[in-house]
């Protein structure tokens, strides 16, 4: 009985894990039991004015059961892509970034 539970988890752990594309860093804004939103700003090319705009973007990300009391609010983290876990959820976090990472650019300024 403990095994198949033990196996069901594992099973359940590589489906989330399984990542591809993108990488984000960026700053937690609000925390959820099982998701994190985290924010980061970026810039953005405008052709016809021949500038750049700066352009916020917000990411929902799912917490695992490990990682859930590590993150809070206002700390530094990485997600990476995934499955849709969700109508909104196509990231998982990865883990904490270490302070002397961070990078002033990419923090949410609130």
């Amino acid at each position: 009985m403990k095994e198949e539970k033990a196996k069901t988890q594992e099973r359940n752990k590589a489906k989330i894990v399984g990542t591809r594309g993108r990488t984000f860093e960026g700053k937690v804004i609000k925390k959820f039991p099982k998701r994190v939103v985290i924010g980061f700003e970026r810039t953005i090319y405008v052709k016809k004015y021949e500038r750049y705009k700066k352009s916020r973007t917000k990411i929902h990300a799912r917490l695992t059961d490990e990682m859930a009391n590590k993150i809070n609010v206002g700390d530094l983290i990485k997600v990476q892509e995934c499955r849709p876990l969700s109508k909104i959820i196509h990231f998982i976090v990865m883990g904490k970034v270490e302070k002397n990472k961070i990078k002033e650019k990419k923090i949410w300024k609130q």
